[in-house]
């Protein structure tokens, strides 16, 4: 069932407003070693190169950076271990020429269409990203931000979006999930 933002904000608050019970306070038991899920491993450029590796065997690689190609756009993964920050980025087009109302209108996409991945200048250029930290990212996550980045590339210029979740609805999710779909599938072994 959808709900207006003002019901969502009123819920919201209304969350934050209740008190913690006694019980809530206090720290819940262990549950048995068996019912904990197995932790993911720290994201390391090795393991996100066998990530990448399986999305594209045609991938190259290198210490600090990863190229690959996702629904035939290129993408490059860039990593810094020391300041445990990730980008990936997707090229779009060169930022010369790019209007008032087409950088108003990318601005709004980051709000509210684009989700996890952003629009950005850099170098003269316009590119999709995708920026997190680096060792407490996960597989699903990794996969989830690729599929996005490459979602902004391919809607720009129509619906500027990252897929998934669109704040008012969207018509593009259905793109946005098949391509997670197919990500993760390549990805389950990992």
């Amino acid at each position: 069932m959808l709900r207006s933002p003002t019901v969502l904000i009123a819920l919201a608050a209304l969350a934050l407003a209740q008190p913690l019970t006694a019980q809530e306070t206090q720290p819940d038991a262990d549950p048995a070693p068996e019912a904990q899920p197995q932790a993911e491993p720290p994201m390391t450029m090795e393991r996100m190169a066998q990530i990448v590796l399986a999305i594209d065997p045609d991938a190259r690689a290198s210490p600090t950076m990863l190229q690959l190609t996702i629904a035939d756009v290129p993408v490059l993964i860039v990593a810094d271990p020391i300041a445990d920050r990730m980008r990936a980025m997707v090229p779009i087009r060169s930022a010369d020429g790019i209007e008032p109302e087409e950088m108003m209108r990318l601005m709004q996409a980051n709000f509210d269409t684009a989700l996890d991945a952003r629009y950005a200048v850099a170098r003269g250029r316009l590119w999709g990203v995708y920026i997190h930290p680096l060792s407490p990212l996960g597989k699903d996550q990794l996969l989830s931000g690729l599929a996005q980045t490459v979602a902004v590339a391919q809607t720009y210029g129509t619906l500027y979006s990252g897929g998934a979740a669109v704040f008012g609805g969207g018509d593009s999710s259905g793109i946005f999930q098949d391509l997670l779909q197919d990500l993760l599938k390549k990805g389950e072994d990992i």
